[in-house]
Order: structure tokens, then C-alpha cells, then sequence
């Protein structure tokens, strides 16, 4: 009789909910471990007036990459979560009468752009939109799903055809310079640089390649019913019924290394656990700082990349009025250069900054409102949050020149400041140790970035990683793709090198 294997995964992020329930289809035994209490890692909700919202991503989208998951644990996605389309992809200002939507449907938005922007431009868009579907489609592939890739692999593995395709993404290229390839309009240029956040990472330092989020977007945005944190749920309740162990509170205070090889991990209370296997999904600065164990440290080789962008957040019940918001915002600052040069380099909250605001009662249509509705708002801010404390002068000064910004686009938000909560890069440094507050992985900046990330497989026998901050990055859709990839990495492993029963210590699973 095989032994049944035990595995250990730390965290229940996306990456990690994900891998214990492939884990467990595989026939492993898996227990996963927080010290939240409950499921979502970033993906986390916080009560505001006796009332909840997400306070972590908000767009969903690459919703086949669900749909297979749940395929692969025989049931369907939609059994699970109910999901709306989003017509509106975003609705952007930079000034009380400068304002465009960005619809799901290409032909609405170069519309949309001629009437804002000229006819040059929105062939721009067209011309853009088209690479950008290129750039996804050569990429998909290639490196998203690929386990371990490599500018060698990548280029091996596109053949004659594809190495042309591989050229035309103008990987060496920065994203706010390829853009100056199709618009003429600074404010375009502006819109669609703001791509690269969705790495934590500046439009002027990031590859062009993150053009393809513009595809991804344009493919489908939808809404959850019942907020972001109801994905979280699903997967956890999915791999419940498969099996999975669930301990909440519970943190892991170090990774057992003995011999080169992962044997275990000890809890903060002092018990033991033995497995076969430890997924990770914590970020990776965690473990190369060895706050999970000074053994695990040896489990990967960080690059010297920045960290990626921290933020100032707000979650606030109020009523607004003025602006007509959609369910996605952005309200730009007037000297984008700057407000990463203050991030990035100047270590601190920018002078300017850019804020998207989530409306999380509107629907679909972007319904009014007429009673107090639930604001989410962010500003990108350094990931310094482990070295500086942000003071309540600092965050009071931050926004007010973000409110300050809304309404200069026609945005009044009244609401008390009972009924407000702001977090920090501090207070992410605490959520998430060994960030500084960044929420990211490292930034992806020049076009060597991302092949620097750490892949599934660490350096330890044993131990394998998942999460935003390994390979494919950020993002719920990419955290998702890291667990499935951790989890295939392990059953590989497991088949390949079979090993004799353990015995099992006392206060263990």
C-alpha cells in the first residue's frame, strides 16, 4: 500500500488555497495553516459601521483560470460564486469636465477616446488594443503557464513564427515609452501606463509586456456577488470538501530544514508538525529574512529588485455626490513622473498622487446612489512601512491632497470619521512581515524582472513556494497559477522519489 503523503501549507492566500486543494485531489494529505482567521490572505475584508468591504483586490478577471481549478475538482465555478459582467471597465478624471469610460467592448472605447482625445488616437487604441492581444497570446503560454521559464526557454519555444511575435512585444522596451507608439494625448498615456501598478511597479522602469493587462481587462471584468472575499470562501470551502485541514490562529514560526530537506514545521505554540512537503505561501522577503526559520532561508536567491509600491487605503461609509461613479475609478494626478519619483526614490507619499476609488454598491450600470454607500480608496505609497511609521500628521496630509483631487474632478465624499478606516505601509508591514508594507513581490522593473522571481520549486528539497511574490506575480488570477504550479511541482516530486513511511510525533497531525 502507498503511503498517503502529508503536506504543510503555509497561508491561505489564493496561491495557497489553491494548492492544498490540488494537493488534495492529488492524494495528499494537507493541512493549511494561518494566523488570520480566515481564508484570502490580501484578498481581506474589514467592517466599517457594522458593515463589510474589500479591502484588498477588486477586479476580477482571467476567469478561466478559475473555471479550470473548480473543473479540476469536478464541480463548476458558477456552482460556487455568482458573477456579473462589468460593461464599464473604469471610469477615469483628471479634472471636473476631463473624464472617459473604458468599456469591455473595443468599438465603445476608441468611440469614447475619438470624442475625447481625436480620431488619431483612437485608431491609437485600436492599433494598441492589437498588441496587446498580442502580447497576451504570446505569453499565455510561454511564460504565464510555464513552470520554469527563461528568456532561452521562451525564445526556444516559440519557433520561427513565434520568435517574430516574441520581437513584437518589445520586451526591452519600457511600458510609458511604448505607449508614446500610439498616443498623442499625455493623458492616454497616462491612463494606460497605470497598468503597471497592478505590479506594484512604475510605469517608466516596467516593461512594455504589461500591455497585455490591457487585453486581460478588455477580455472580462466581472463583479462577485457578495465582494471579492466570497472567491476566498469558495476555495476554501471547496477544498474542505475535499479534504483539506483548515487552522486558523494558528502561525507557523518556523520551517524544519535537517539534511537539505524540509521535514516539518514548528507552530508558535511550541508543537511540532512532520510532513512530507511545506508549500510556502508567504511572501519571499519572509522567508529569505528567516522569520519562518534560519534553514529556510537557504530556500531561494532574492534578486536586489525594489520592493513593489505599498499603498495608503481608506474603507469608509459615506454619501456622495457631484462625480457619477462607476464601480471602478481612477482620478489622475497632474505629473505622473513625479508621483513615482517620490515613491520609488524619494521614499515617501507622493506630492500628487493618483487615487482609485472602488464604489462597491454600484452595479454593473453604475446606478446612483442616494444613501451612504461603501467607499473603498487607494493611493500608492512606498514600501517603507517596516522603517517609517507614517504618522496620523503624515496620513491626515496624504488625504487631503487626495480628497482635495476628487474634488477638483467633482467628487464630494461626506461621511464620518467614525466611519472611516485608513491603513498604512505600517500596518501592512504588520500584516505581512517582511515586506516593509509592499504588496506586490518585488517590482517588476526592466525586462529581466520577471524572470528574477522565484519559481515553485526552492532550493530546499521539500519546500516549494506560491504566492504574488514568485512566479507568474501578482494578482489573483497569477496567485492562483502559482498555487496550481506548486501544487503539480510537489506531485511530480512525490512520484519521482518515493519515500518510506514516517513516523509521526507526538502533537502531530
Amino acid at each position: 500500500m502507498v503511503e498517503r503523503k502529508r503536506v504543510v501549507v503555509v497561508g491561505a492566500g489564493i496561491g495557497g488555497l489553491v494548492s492544498a486543494l490540488q494537493l488534495a485531489i492529488g492524494g495528499c494529505e494537507v493541512t493549511v495553516f494561518d494566523k488570520a482567521c480566515e481564508p484570502g490572505g490580501k484578498m481581506r475584508t474589514l467592517e466599517v459601521a457594522g458593515r463589510k468591504l474589500d479591502v484588498g483586490p477588486t477586479v476580477f478577471t482571467m476567469r478561466w483560470v478559475f473555471e479550470d481549478i473548480f473543473a479540476k475538482a469536478g464541480t463548476a465555478l458558477e456552482s460556487f460564486i455568482t458573477l456579473k459582467p462589468v460593461d464599464v471597465l473604469a471610469r477615469h478624471a483628471w479634472s471636473e469636465t476631463a473624464r472617459l469610460d473604458l468599456f469591455a467592448d473595443i468599438a465603445k472605447s476608441a468611440d469614447a477616446i475619438g470624442k475625447f482625445a481625436g480620431a488619431a488616437d483612437a485608431r491609437g487604441y485600436v492599433a494598441f488594443s492589437k498588441r496587446a492581444q498580442t502580447t497576451y497570446e504570446t505569453l499565455k503560454n510561454s511564460y504565464l503557464l510555464a513552470a520554469k521559464p527563461t528568456p532561452l526557454s521562451l525564445t526556444a519555444g516559440a519557433g520561427l513564427r513565434g520568435f517574430a511575435d516574441l520581437w513584437r512585444i518589445s520586451p526591452f522596451a519600457t511600458l510609458w515609452n511604448a505607449l508614446g507608439d500610439y498616443f498623442r494625448d499625455p493623458r492616454l498615456r497616462q491612463l494606460f501606463a497605470r497598468y503597471a501598478t497592478y505590479c506594484g511597479s512604475s510605469p517608466f522602469e516596467a516593461p512594455a509586456t504589461l500591455m497585455l493587462i490591457a487585453h486581460v481587462e478588455r477580455d472580462g471584468v466581472w463583479m462577485i456577488e457578495g465582494g471579492m472575499h466570497r472567491l476566498a470562501e469558495a476555495l476554501e470551502n471547496l477544498a474542505r470538501a475535499r479534504g483539506v485541514a483548515f487552522r486558523y490562529g494558528t502561525a507557523v514560526e518556523e520551517i524544519s530544514v535537517h539534511g537539505g530537506r524540509t521535514t516539518g514545521v514548528t507552530l508558535s505554540s511550541g508543537e511540532r508538525i512532520e510532513c512530507d512537503a511545506v508549500v510556502s505561501n508567504t511572501d519571499t522577503r519572509a522567508l529569505a529574512a528567516g522569520l519562518l526559520g534560519v534553514g529556510a532561508t537557504k530556500a531561494l536567491n532574492l534578486s536586489n529588485s525594489a520592493p513593489s509600491l505599498s499603498a495608503v487605503t481608506w474603507a469608509l461609509i459615506g454619501k456622495t455626490s457631484g462625480f457619477s461613479l462607476a464601480r471602478h475609478n481612477v482620478f489622475f494626478s497632474h505629473d505622473y513622473k513625479a508621483e513615482f519619483d517620490d515613491i520609488f526614490f524619494g521614499k515617501r507619499l507622493p506630492g500628487n498622487p493618483t487615487v482609485y476609488v472602488c464604489a462597491e454598491d454600484r452595479d454593473a450600470k453604475s446606478a446612483s446612489m442616494t444613501e451612504p454607500e461603501r467607499i473603498f480608496m487607494l493611493v500608492n505609497a512606498p514600501a517603507t512601512g517596516d522603517a517609517h511609521a507614517f504618522d496620523k500628521l503624515e496620513i491626515e496630509s496624504c488625504a487631503k491632497r487626495a480628497f482635495g483631487l476628487l474634488q477638483r474632478c467633482g467628487l464630494s465624499i461626506e461621511f464620518d470619521p467614525n466611519m472611516a478606516a485608513a491603513t498604512t505601509p505600517s500596518d501592512f508591514a504588520k500584516l505581512f512581515p517582511g515586506t516593509g508594507g509592499s504588496l506586490y513581490g518585488p517590482a517588476s522593473h526592466g525586462w529581466a524582472a520577471s524572470f528574477a522571481r522565484p519559481t515553485a520549486k526552492s532550493h530546499i528539497e521539500g519546500l516549494y513556494l506560491a504566492g504574488g511574490s514568485v512566479h507568474p506575480g501578482p494578482g489573483v488570477p497569477m496567485a492562483a497559477i502559482s498555487g496550481s504550479l506548486a501544487a503539480a511541482q510537489v506531485l511530480s516530486d512525490m512520484r519521482s522519489t518515493p519515500r518510506s513511511h514516517r513516523m509521526v510525533m507526538p502533537g502531530g497531525i
